[in-house]
């Protein structure tokens, strides 16, 4: 089931230090109040569902349906509030990495060092499907390597911040670490592959023929009440335009964990069948996702037998190589150059997920 990718994550720009007092008191009072109350509600969301579902409503649990029930009275609020928590957290450190201080950076870096320095950069500055059209024409006029470009539009989807955060939440450091490593080493190496492969020229005549050379870095000059009315507004555009994917998401993985049976998925989508893994590629490309939607069926799959490398995977494809940003990214790159992107990508998530197949 195909869901939309959210919008751009940044608000049109950030409160000035002019129009926004600095009360530092207050700010962090606040601030602290929202954390206490945040953690409060979401370390009682277990018993607050049993009372719901149980106590209330009178599901039983056993049951196919009582199963699928729980598991979405369960899981919307807590990927919810954690989506809440770091798209705040994240709206603030942003405020510190504008796309024109992103290009500032890793112009003129040298190829090995500026794939490694891309992927990170990746990590926490502005990417959507909308943005990666003129992303990519600021950092060719800027300089920027090709290759070290490319690692940093794979990872800014990629290895997403809130993929990272929802991940944690769900299953613990470890695959959140995993998921991490692997993503970024994927950007680094089919950035790092491609800029070897010398195919500047593949990219339109168009962009190449643009001048970047009055691009500036502007000096943002904010408070830290800017930075967290910042996080604020991004929690009020993002959170407000995904929490019906989110829900959607929720509602397949609850269908998959109250009604597929155990060992269902593992006979497609586990160890024991070598096609399992390029098939999950395939299947992950066409879908049309976020990484807020797609964790929950990710979620879903690991409880009934899908194995973790595949599940990778199939995560990575839907979010890293999904068709409508294939579409988008032509209109700058030529037809060689979006097939090689693709081929040296895919292989790169096949490797991931035979990889942990084998060692998990």
């Amino acid at each position: 089931m195909p869901f939309a990718r959210s919008s751009c994550p940044l608000p049109q720009g950030p409160p000035t230090a002019e129009t926004t007092p600095n009360r530092p008191l207050t700010l962090w009072a606040g601030v602290g109040a929202g954390l206490l109350v945040w953690f409060g509600l979401y370390g009682n969301l277990e018993l607050a569902t049993r009372w719901l579902t149980r106590d209330l409503l009178g599901v039983d649990p056993a049951t196919r349906l009582g199963s699928a029930v729980v598991f979405f009275a369960f899981e919307v609020p807590k990927v919810l509030m954690l989506l809440t928590l770091v798209v705040f957290g994240i709206g603030i450190v942003r405020t510190f990495f504008t796309p024109e201080r992103t290009r500032a950076i890793l112009a003129g870096k040298r190829e090995s060092v500026g794939n490694v320095l891309a992927a990170l950069l990746g990590i926490v500055t502005p990417f959507c499907s909308c943005s990666a059209v003129p992303l990519f024409i600021g950092f060719v006029t800027a300089g920027v390597p090709l290759g070290v470009t490319l690692s940093f539009l794979i990872s800014a989807p990629m290895v997403n911040e809130i993929a990272l955060v929802l991940l944690f939440g769900l299953f613990g450091w470890r695959i959140a670490a995993l998921y991490l490593v692997t993503g970024l080493a994927v950007a680094v190496v089919a950035g790092w592959v491609i800029g070897r492969m010398h195919m500047e020229r593949h990219v339109e005549d168009w962009v190449q023929e643009l001048d970047g050379s009055g691009s500036q870095v502007p000096e943002a000059g904010l408070v830290w009440a800017d930075r967290v009315r910042a996080g604020l507004v991004a929690v009020r555009e993002i959170v407000g335009k995904v929490w019906i994917y989110v829900v959607l998401g929720i509602a397949v993985g609850a269908g998959i964990h109250g009604y597929v049976p155990e060992n269902f998925m593992a006979s497609i989508m586990g160890k024991g069948a070598w096609w399992s893994v390029p098939l999950a590629v395939v299947i992950g490309v066409p879908m049309y996702s976020n990484a807020a939607g797609i964790i929950p069926v990710v979620q879903a799959l690991l409880g009934k037998g899908a194995a973790l490398g595949t599940v990778l995977a199939f995560m990575m494809s839907v979010i890293a190589l999904s068709l409508p940003e294939m579409v988008i990214l032509r209109k700058v790159l030529k037809p060689r150059l979006i097939g090689t992107f693709i081929s040296v990508v895919a292989v790169g998530i096949l490797i991931v997920g035979y990889l942990f197949n084998a060692l998990l």
